[in-house]
C-alpha cells in the first residue's frame, strides 16, 4: 500500500472516530491505521482540517513536511453510511 491509500484510510475512518468517539471499533482501526503509517511509512505528526470541499492533512515523512488533500465527499462515504443505518453499525463493547 502506497502512502496516499495508507493516509486515505486512516483519514476515513478518523473522521468516523471523531463523529462517534465511543466505537471502540472504529477507535482500534484507526490506530491500526496509524501505527501502519508510523511503521510502514514513517509518518509522523499527522493532523487534517477540513476547508473548502477538502480535508487537507500535513504530516512529516521522514522529519520532511508533506500535506495532501483528499474530496470531502470521497473521505465522508464511510461516516454517512453509518450515520445512514446507526443500527447496522453499533458499538459493541470488548469487555
Amino acid at each position: 500500500m502506497n502512502v496516499h491509500d495508507a493516509i486515505y484510510n486512516w483519514l476515513t475512518i478518523k473522521v468516523v472516530t471523531d463523529a462517534r468517539p465511543e466505537d471502540e471499533a472504529a477507535t482500534e482501526t484507526e490506530e491500526m491505521f496509524l501505527q501502519m503509517l508510523k511503521s510502514d511509512h514513517g509518518i509522523n505528526e499527522i493532523q487534517y482540517e477540513k476547508a473548502d470541499l477538502f480535508y487537507h492533512v500535513s504530516y512529516l515523512d521522514n522529519e520532511e513536511s508533506k500535506s495532501t488533500k483528499y474530496p470531502i465527499e470521497l473521505i465522508e462515504v464511510m461516516l454517512k453510511q453509518i450515520l445512514a443505518e446507526p443500527e447496522k453499525y453499533k458499538n459493541f463493547p470488548t469487555t
